[in-house]
């Protein structure tokens, strides 16, 4: 598969039914604090720097 073909396939998901129903889902999920706290703990974590308060 060809990145081409990769782009032209995830732009035909995006602009499906299926595909505005998944990015409203994940806008959804990323605007729960629940869901922030854990993507801070991971950058946390991937940068080297602890994000828990002591």
């Amino acid at each position: 598969m060809t990145s081409g073909s990769m782009s032209q396939r995830i732009k035909g998901l995006l602009n499906s039914p299926r595909g505005r129903d998944l990015m409203q889902r994940g806008r959804r999920q990323a605007a729960k604090p629940s869901t922030q706290q854990k993507l801070q703990q991971l950058m946390g974590r991937l940068t080297g720097r602890s994000s828990r308060r002591r």
